[in-house]
């Protein structure tokens, strides 16, 4: 909600337009030459494969591990890395990954996470940046206002969302 998911589908779009050519949706641009693109945004499962959405998640992973080795580079965007497997598993594989990314020279990578505690595995990576959306409080409300701060989010804003959606008050048969 606070506009990641977006933000990265918009760098994305914007520099394979770019790349082809074609006018990107922005005031200015200015972008290296890649030889290549690969994004992970709502990655689905494949049951013709026999892969769940975690299995897809690592091969994507894969697929973009072995593209940068061969193609050099590159640029990678991956949003909610191994969102499909448990939080322990997900900030491991998280911490992982990104470590050894960010020892890999002439690509970028672009990542999003909601696991902010992989900041601290992370944090003496020279070329990791990290950055965040705010959210501003209002009363009972979250507003957000979808500009990129440097950082890490503090913020936890989950259970307060369930709680406006009023989901406990309708299973208790206190609404309807």
């Amino acid at each position: 909600m606070s506009g990641k998911s977006t933000f990265l589908k918009s760098v994305g779009l914007s520099l394979y337009l770019a790349h082809v050519g074609f006018p990107v949706p922005a005031r200015q641009m200015k972008t290296s030459i890649f030889h290549g693109l690969i994004t992970s945004i709502n990655l689905a499962d494949n049951i013709n494969q026999g892969y769940s959405h975690f299995y897809s998640e690592v091969k994507r992973v894969k697929e973009a591990a072995i593209k940068v080795r061969n193609k050099g580079r590159m640029m990678i965007v991956f949003d909610e890395l191994f969102r499909g497997t448990n939080i322990k598993d997900a900030s491991e594989a998280s911490s992982m990954i990104i470590g050894a990314l960010a020892k890999i020279p002439d690509s970028l990578f672009l990542i999003s996470t909601h696991i902010v505690e992989i900041a601290d595995d992370l944090k003496s990576e020279p070329t990791v940046i990290f950055r965040c959306f705010e959210t501003i409080p209002e009363g009972d409300r979250a507003v957000y206002d979808y500009k990129l701060k440097n950082g890490v989010s503090k913020e936890r804003l989950g259970m307060q969302i369930v709680r406006q959606e009023g989901i406990m008050e309708i299973l208790e048969g206190k609404v309807q």
